[in-house]
């Protein structure tokens, strides 16, 4: 046997164990890396995955909590879409809220945010107070401070009054019921605002210079410029508010006591499913609902983003 051929043979094994310690170590790590991610996958699987199984399968079936479901297929469903007046109307209801303060709430926190990205002295203490009813303004205690700005004595009656205009019974009437609800949650601009002052801080500023050498002034500087630039954030601000508009409910809850009145003019969708849960225990029926505002926002959702390639533009793609 020659020497290169001794070589050879002894330099297999070497190989291979190489390779399997290679192997033994890549496994090693990746069952450290699991066993690190291991609490946050137990919670996952615990109080999300399994839950959202739960309720799919609980939407075929009637169930009341006390008792044991019974499968009775599509009719959840049939009753949402046939049967129950209730149901339709909360779904108005969601729809007049999202489709009026989303948009509002979004102009505010634009125009705050262009007010703010300027070089003057206490702007970090002007974003921390206009942040502050984002932080605030989804809690308990605001929604009822907010009945009693606007309640037959409240604060805005009382400005009206001043005005010489007779006050309203805002939370009492049926056709403005619903506008304290939208001005309490475009008030809650702070963190659109925020998202939208990272944007305008990041359009080159020799942008705005080359078009004020050429003449354009600040209308035309911000529809040539600022707004274009700014698209694929009004793309992020638009899904993530819409999204959160449709699950609204706290301070649904709160300026109608907790039965969307009067005569359900704020009986949002979120709130019909909680009394359709917790008050008349019908789980089936809550679930069945639960799903179908899911795919109802995913459609609004799909076109959004199917829509975002005619109006958003992208520095990478040149504009394109």
């Amino acid at each position: 046997m020659s020497a290169q051929q001794t070589y050879a043979s002894t330099d297999l094994p070497v190989s291979a164990e190489s390779a399997n310690a290679r192997k033994r170590r890549r496994r090693h790590e990746n069952l450290i890396g699991y066993l690190y991610l291991s609490p946050w996958l137990i919670g996952f699987l615990i109080f999300t995955f399994i839950p959202i199984a739960a309720s799919f399968a609980l939407a075929f079936t009637r169930y009341d909590i006390l008792g044991s479901p019974k499968w009775i297929g599509l009719a959840n469903f049939q009753r949402m879409l046939f049967k129950d007046s209730r149901y339709w109307q909360s779904v108005r209801v969601t729809f007049h809220y999202v489709f009026t303060a989303i948009p509002l709430r979004l102009i505010f926190a634009l125009i705050v945010a262009m007010l703010l990205n300027t070089k003057r002295r206490m702007i970090p203490t002007y974003r921390a107070m206009y942040y502050a009813p984002s932080i605030v303004g989804g809690s308990i205690a605001v929604a009822v401070m907010w009945g009693q700005i606007f309640g037959k004595t409240g604060l805005v009656n009382y400005i009206l009054a001043g005005l010489g205009i007779q006050g309203l019974v805002w939370l009492s009437d049926v056709r403005t019921a619903i506008w304290p609800l939208i001005i309490l949650a475009a008030w809650q601009f702070g963190s659109p605002m925020l998202i939208f002052l990272a944007g305008l801080k990041q359009i080159p500023t020799e942008l705005y210079e080359s078009a004020a050498i050429d003449g354009a002034g600040g209308w035309s500087r911000f529809l040539k410029i600022t707004l274009p630039m700014l698209t694929p954030v009004i793309l992020f601000n638009l899904v993530m508010q819409m999204i959160s508009g449709f699950l609204v409910f706290s301070q649904a809850f709160i300026l109608s006591n907790g039965m969307g009145e009067p005569m359900d003019s704020l009986l949002v969708y979120a709130l019909y499913l909680y009394q359709q849960a917790f008050v008349n225990f019908k789980m089936g029926y809550s679930a069945a609902m639960a799903w179908a505002l899911l795919l109802v926002v995913a459609f609004f959702t799909a076109i959004v983003f199917k829509s975002s390639q005619y109006w958003v533009f992208y520095e990478s793609e040149g504009g394109e």
